[in-house]
């Protein structure tokens, strides 16, 4: 896969993707981490004199946070000390003259990729290409540089539809990214332990599958919606309140799927033996075999329980390799972030390698300024597709592009 360092860029008009899709609240941008993680291959490629053309995506169409990339421009402004223009156009011909009219070391943020209806679907690379997006802008283009891993599970325009066009280049996140993700997966370093938490149990299950069938994981430790799934597969009642809240998110259908599982690994998956609850608005927490058990037909579960987070800190104490992607519970309501935060600080502690992703557990690793973890993944989805063993398209696009402009390297 090409580099950074393999070309020049004096001059050359770049198109730059990256992943600034941020959190938005009252119409603002409220966090500007992940413009922070692609400022060095911006700085670079704006020190080497390259013409630089910004994009990226802003939420979805119909979404509160669905808005213009105007303040995204600012951020990057204020960032920098420099102007990034803010185009109002994608492809159009204002957007096409203002790229013309660049100069080496500027920079424009064209508008919200997503305003393409072209760039909100998935598509293979064949038909990517064909898209208006592509091509209106490939004669304008001499290099590709994506630095979105964020989004690396996509198959859109904007992100692999030039792979054959133009020479397609890592920027140092997507680089730094697939670096520690992938020693994190082939290493024969033990114990390899997982923690799958979160609300994104489909693709949880999926890494659990495959991280156990190939030989990658010694231990899985669960939380979150994820620990709910199988510990009812596991033969446990979770009361009348949570089974109706599981049912509602369509997650019953997932225990058949949890309980295969267990069968074949069922040593390997360990699941919380104590839960809290929202008992009149205070944080109560509940032995999954004591007699109160009757909490969990009234209450819902939204944390695992102290007893839960000592048993898991001492398993992660001991890891040379962890992964963790999602929390422990709803870590938003401070009483119920002991799992959360108590099982992230003891990733921190822990001597081991460790890549920890996901938005919600970025959030409350900043959150309570927890130390120590080794790579904090800026993609959820994309880090849970990886460790799947699912091929990633914006991966295999750098690969593609690679073999066709390879001798190209260094020009």
């Amino acid at each position: 896969m090409f580099k950074l360092g393999d070309f020049e860029y004096h001059g050359k008009t770049v198109f730059l993707r990256v992943d600034i899709n941020s959190p938005v609240k009252d119409g603002k941008i409220i966090s500007d981490a992940r413009f922070r993680a692609v400022l060095p291959t911006i700085l670079y490629l704006l020190e080497h004199r390259a013409k630089l053309v910004i994009g990226t995506h802003q939420s979805k169409p119909y979404k509160g946070d669905y808005i213009t990339t105007e303040q995204h421009a600012e951020i990057l402004s204020r960032l920098l000390g420099e102007e990034v223009e803010y185009v109002e156009d994608i492809f159009g011909r204002y957007a096409r003259e203002r790229i013309r009219a660049l100069k080496p070391g500027e920079a424009i943020m064209l508008e919200n990729l997503r305003f393409a209806a072209e760039d909100v679907f998935y598509r293979s690379i064949e038909e990517c290409e064909k898209t208006f997006f592509v091509r209106k802008l490939s004669s304008l283009i001499d290099y590709v540089v994506n630095d979105a891993f964020a989004a690396a599970h996509r198959s859109q325009p904007s992100l692999v539809g030039f792979a054959r066009l133009k020479p397609m280049i890592m920027g140092f996140l997507m680089e730094k990214e697939v670096k520690a993700l992938k020693r994190a997966y082939e290493t024969r370093e033990k114990p390899r332990v997982y923690v799958l938490g979160g609300a994104k149990v489909d693709d949880s299950l999926k890494v659990a599958e495959n991280v156990l069938k190939r030989g990658k994981a010694d231990i899985i430790l669960t939380g979150g919606l994820v620990g709910h799934v199988f510990t009812l597969a596991k033969g446990f009642h979770l009361g009348d309140a949570n089974l109706e809240f599981m049912e509602r998110k369509g997650l019953l259908e997932l225990v058949d799927w949890a309980e295969e599982i267990l069968n074949e690994f069922y040593p390997y998956v360990r699941t919380p033996v104590d839960f809290a609850v929202d008992y009149n608005g205070e944080r109560v927490e509940v032995d999954l075999l004591s007699e109160e058990k009757w909490l969990f037909d009234r209450y819902p579960i939204l944390d695992i329980g102290s007893r839960t987070v000592k048993k898991y800190r001492e398993i992660l104490r001991g890891a040379r390799i962890i992964v963790a992607n999602g929390p422990m519970g709803v870590f938003e309501r401070e009483e119920f972030a002991v799992g959360t935060v108590g099982v992230f600080r003891a990733i921190g502690e822990s001597e081991a390698f460790s890549v920890v992703g996901g938005g919600h557990s970025i959030a409350s690793i900043y959150q309570h300024n927890i130390k120590g973890i080794s790579h904090v993944s800026t993609g959820g989805g994309a880090m849970l597709n990886f460790f799947a063993g699912e091929k990633l398209p914006v991966l295999e696009a750098f690969r593609i592009s690679y073999e066709r402009f390879r001798d190209l390297k260094g020009i």
